[in-house]
Formats: structure tokens, C-alpha cells, sequence
């Protein structure tokens, strides 16, 4: 291969500048459309996988597989895309061979299916997620690209298609200064194609996206926003809610439809978490689901659920587990919602970025409110364009995904950040960005304490509607004593919700209250955590760090060997921590 740049410049072997010739079409939330409850066709199961180290499958380009040169003598191929090991999708490729655990790279995923025609006009992709930037190939093509691991995405294949397919999707996992979250974490970096692949098929027009809610300020009306796509944008859409005994043709117009409407829904809470069978049609294409009917909203320094005062009783919850990674099963996503409720929790902290769809589905059946974050997480490069960009894509995607699950009540922008000015211009952007698209939720992000004066502090506040408050007097600040210090010392005009407290336990290791890492100095953390936060007025809730210990290579010492020992129940989630009944206890007794 000689090209322009020299008479021996071979460009997989020389040219650094490889990787922009990828970098568009950038895939981002405008190409999302609501799949919830449409039938769409996996592509799950066996994949074919090779880890790439050196990137040769984007420097080389191999997806064009070009066996014959231009005299149709053969080629000496480096890649064999059908004789590659298998793996399973989804997966983290680190959970399912011991020689990919701590990989940190790019790697290769090819996969081959048939397509015929049934009718449909448009073929969609989806990726429920991927970790963290993919490159999309079919059929020797170069579709799109994506960045951030936690949200879905999807493009329109259907011009690429043919009866026999190749498709193949290049995962990096590398952890970069400019990406969100940024290259230093506490937790651990799995890669892969981890949420499920699915084709989508659809007529000309079809429904790109909608939401339905209560009106504000009002519990006898809901707000119908509906959006179309395709050629025919200018008919009627017609919305049922067969329980309410509703049935209604609403005008769209230029592809909009807005109506409000008079309906009086059961109000759905953790204590009765009411759901309504939903069904909207537009021409030739039609959406069931399941949606729940609550408001939410903060008045001084109270948070109101359905016009009744609320106390948070949650806890803070990683996607992981030890089999999985972060490819949790809905049968582990079942185990977890269930323990925080034998907790006595009305209420999850997802940290520290967008977790399974699953999860919010399955919290509006069993009843229990959640945060949903976004991983801003610690020192974000916010000088960045790019950076927010990212940020604010993902953050997008996941509004979009989540906008209909009752469940969720609280958006966060991100965590434990320095307050710099860059910081403030870059968040607050999150914050209004979430509250213009979403007015129905309310906005927070978890915040640090003001060391130097021991109060809480942020200039980020003033555009949040809860303040989250990350404490750890006890374990990173030694003296607990302080805890009562900063209280008072705080004078929020908010609603305070500490978003994380604890202290590090090894499982069944026991001592005196005074020994660190044991189970008796964890209890004695959360004893006087619960003594003095259940005095102080302004606090609203809490979620304690974290539902159970979880992997980070960050942590090295005898009691955590590559875990976050905070957990309130082993990693397996078969020892439950003394400080587990301690949280249980106070939430009884709110």
C-alpha cells in the first residue's frame, strides 16, 4: 500500500493520525428512538473475539477484508474473523477468561446474520451498551461511532443491509484524560459489549420518542410529548390508557404532538407502585408500556412525593457482580432491589453511572425510588469542550431512555468534584440541560465537604434542587467528632441528602470498635452517623456507601485485595454486615 505521504509510507505502520478518519459520524442521542416493549430480534449469544492491542484492526482496516490485491493475486491476511475464539455478548470480556481480567485496550467483535425482508421500511441497531468507545462496521462499511460505556445507542443499517452479513464492532476501554469518566476511578474498568445487541424494524413513520406525566402542579391532568420521524408527519396519534377508560386522537403536526388532558391515575409510590398499560399508535407503527403517574419536587427544605413529605432511606449501589461484571443478569438486578428493601430502603443511589434499563423497569414494579448519575466523576478534564460534549450526550441518552420509569426522581450530574470555576461552568450546564428536557425530575449531584471550614459548600448548589452531600467522618476523617461540627456549621437552603457515608469492613472479620476493618468499627461509624444525621432538620435522606463490597484495583491493602471493602454485605451477597442491621433498624424507626 503506497499512498501520498511518502513512496514507502505505509499508513498501518506510520500513520499516527489514524483513529479521524473515525471520529464521524459521531452516534449521539439524536439517533435513539424508544424501544421499550417493541419487538426487536437479538443478535446475543456467541461472537466471535480477538483482543487488539496494537488497534490494527482500525489501523489496517480489516473490516474491508480485501483477500486479492488490485492484480487479484492473494493477500497474506493477518485476521481470520471466523476461526477468532467465541465469547459471549452480552459480556465483560474480563469475566469470561482469566487471561482478559485486567485488559485494558481495544478489541474485536464479529458476528454474522442473515437479513430477509418482512414488510419493514427501516432497520435500526442497537447497542445497549458498550465500554467505552465503538466503531461500527457492516459489511465491509464504516457506519458510526460512539463514546461513553453506560448509555444505548443506535443507527439506521437498513441501506447496508443484504442477505448474508458481516458485522463487526471494534470496543476500547482505554481510559483517556478527556473522557467521561476520566482515566482515575474507584472502580473497576470492565470492557466489552456488556448490554444486549438488537435489530429494530419499522415502517416509513414510526414514533421516534415520547413522554407522559402528570401536569405540573397537578394530579387530575397529565402532559402528553410525543415525537415522529419519516415522511408523513402531519396526521393524528391516538393514545389509550385502557384502565383510565382513555382514548384519545391527538394532532400531530411538522412531526410534534403535545396534548394535555383531564385523567385521574392512582399515584404510583414504593408503598403502591401503580402502573398503567399505555398504547400509542401513529400510522402503521404502535408502543406499548407499562408507566407509572407521580410528582415529585422540593419545597424549601423538604422533598415532597405526591404532595407528602419524604425521607430518602436508600443506599448506593455499583452494577456488579462476581460472576458478571457489569453484565448483571435481572435476576441478580431482582436480588439487589429486594435486599435494599428487606434494608427498610425506599430508595436507591445507581452510582456512579447510568446502570442497566433494566433496573428502573424493575423498580417501578417493586417500588423504589432511584438517583440516576451520569459519571462526571472526581477530576473531569472541564477546560474540555469535547469533554462536556461527552458528558452531556450521555446524560441525554440516559433521559431518554429512563423518561418514562416513575421510579427515577432525581437526575445527578456527577460526583465528588473540586469546586473550580471551570467545574461550576461545566456543571451547572449538566443541571440546566437536564431541567430544561426533563422539568419532571429534580436535579442533584454529589458534592464535598468544605474541609477547610467543615460545612457543606458548593457553589454548585445553587443549581441543584437537592444538595448531595459525600461525608466520611470516621474513616477518611478520622475524627467523627466533626460530624456534628460540620452540621452545624451548614445553613443550606435545600434539601440535603447524604449521598455517601461508611467505612471499609472485611466479612466476618471482628475486633475491638476501635480496630479499622472489622465489622465492629464499621457498626460503631454507622451507629454514630445515624445518632447524629436523624437530629439534623435539613437532612432529607440518606445512601450510605455502598449496598455490598465491589471490585477496584485502586485498593491493595490484607482486608481489601482488589475490593471496596464499604459494602454492607459481602461481594457474594451471602454475609450480611453488622452495620447491614444497624441501617435497617434506623430506617425503621423514620
Amino acid at each position: 500500500m503506497i499512498d501520498n505521504k511518502g513512496e514507502n509510507h505505509i499508513g498501518a505502520l506510520h500513520d499516527e493520525d489514524y483513529k479521524e478518519k473515525y471520529f464521524t459520524p459521531l452516534i449521539n442521542h439524536n439517533s435513539l428512538i424508544y424501544d421499550i416493549s417493541r419487538a426487536k430480534e437479538s443478535l446475543n449469544g456467541k461472537w466471535n473475539f480477538q483482543i487488539d492491542q496494537y488497534d490494527t484492526f482500525l489501523r489496517a482496516n480489516w473490516y474491508s477484508n480485501e483477500e486479492k490485491d488490485q492484480n487479484g493475486l492473494e493477500m497474506p491476511l493477518d485476521h481470520n474473523f471466523d476461526h477468532w475464539e467465541e465469547i459471549n455478548v452480552p459480556a465483560c470480556w474480563n469475566t469470561e477468561s482469566k487471561e482478559y481480567f485486567y485488559y485494558e485496550g481495544p478489541a474485536i467483535y464479529h458476528k454474522s446474520f442473515k437479513y430477509s425482508n418482512y414488510g419493514e421500511d427501516k432497520v435500526f441497531l442497537k447497542i445497549g451498551a458498550a465500554n467505552y468507545d465503538s466503531y461500527i462496521f457492516l459489511n465491509k462499511k464504516f457506519l458510526g461511532h460512539h463514546q461513553g460505556g453506560s448509555t444505548p445507542f443506535m443507527l439506521e443499517i437498513t441501506d447496508y443491509l443484504s442477505q448474508e452479513n458481516t458485522l463487526q464492532i471494534a470496543v476500547d476501554n482505554t481510559r483517556r484524560r478527556e473522557a467521561v469518566p476520566t482515566k482515575n476511578t474507584d472502580w473497576f474498568n470492565y470492557g466489552g459489549i456488556y448490554r444486549d445487541v438488537e435489530l429494530l424494524r419499522l415502517p416509513e413513520t414510526y414514533i421516534k420518542d415520547f413522554s407522559l406525566a402528570l401536569a405540573e402542579n397537578s394530579y387530575q391532568q397529565l402532559v402528553l410529548n410525543l415525537t415522529a420521524a419519516g415522511e408523513n408527519l402531519t396526521d393524528k396519534v391516538k393514545l389509550e390508557i385502557p384502565e383510565l377508560e382513555i382514548e384519545l386522537n391527538i394532532p400531530l403536526a411538522n412531526g410534534k404532538a403535545e396534548a394535555v388532558f383531564a385523567a385521574k391515575p392512582e399515584l404510583w409510590s414504593p408503598d403502591n407502585p401503580k402502573l398503567y398499560q399505555v398504547i400509542i399508535s401513529y400510522r402503521n407503527d404502535r408502543i406499548e408500556d407499562q408507566i407509572g403517574f407521580r410528582q415529585v419536587k422540593v419545597e424549601g427544605r423538604d422533598i415532597y412525593l405526591n404532595g407528602n413529605k419524604i425521607f430518602l432511606k436508600g443506599i448506593a449501589a455499583h452494577e456488579e457482580s462476581l460472576n458478571n461484571g457489569k453484565a448483571v443478569t435481572e435476576t441478580e438486578i431482582i436480588e439487589n432491589i429486594k435486599l435494599a428493601k428487606e434494608m427498610n430502603c425506599n430508595y436507591i443511589r445507581l452510582a456512579h453511572y447510568p446502570h442497566s434499563y433494566k433496573v428502573a423497569q424493575i423498580a417501578d414494579q417493586l417500588g423504589v425510588m432511584l438517583w440516576e448519575e451520569i459519571p462526571v466523576y472526581w477530576a473531569i478534564y472541564f477546560e474540555n469542550q469535547f469533554t462536556y460534549n461527552d458528558a452531556e450526550n450521555q446524560l441525554l441518552e440516559l433521559i431518554k431512555r429512563d423518561i418514562n420509569r416513575a421510579s427515577v426522581i432525581i437526575w445527578s450530574v456527577g460526583n465528588e468534584n473540586e469546586d473550580t470555576d471551570a467545574r461550576l461552568k461545566f456543571m451547572s450546564g449538566l443541571a440546566n440541560t437536564a431541567r430544561k428536557v426533563d422539568p419532571t425530575r429534580l436535579v442533584s449531584a454529589a458534592c464535598l465537604v468544605d474541609e477547610k471550614n467543615n460545612r457543606i459548600s458548593d457553589r454548585l448548589t445553587e443549581y441543584l434542587d437537592i444538595i448531595g452531600q459525600n461525608e466520611y467522618y470516621g474513616w477518611y476523617i478520622p475524627d467523627i467528632s466533626k460530624l456534628i461540627d460540620c452540621m452545624e456549621n451548614s445553613k443550606p437552603d435545600k434539601p440535603v441528602v447524604i449521598t455517601e457515608f461508611g467505612a471499609g469492613a472485611l466479612s466476618g472479620e471482628r475486633g475491638t470498635k476501635d480496630d479499622l476493618f472489622t465489622e465492629d468499627y464499621q457498626l460503631k461509624v454507622y451507629q454514630k452517623q445515624t445518632e447524629v444525621l436523624g437530629k439534623i432538620e435539613y437532612i432529607k435522606g440518606l445512601s450510605p456507601w455502598i449496598l455490598f463490597d465491589f471490585r477496584c484495583p485502586r485498593r491493595t491493602n490484607k482486608y481489601q485485595q482488589g475490593y471496596n471493602r464499604k459494602g454492607l454485605l459481602s461481594a457474594d451477597k451471602k454475609h450480611k454486615k453488622l452495620a447491614f442491621f444497624e441501617m435497617q433498624r434506623f430506617y425503621s424507626e423514620i
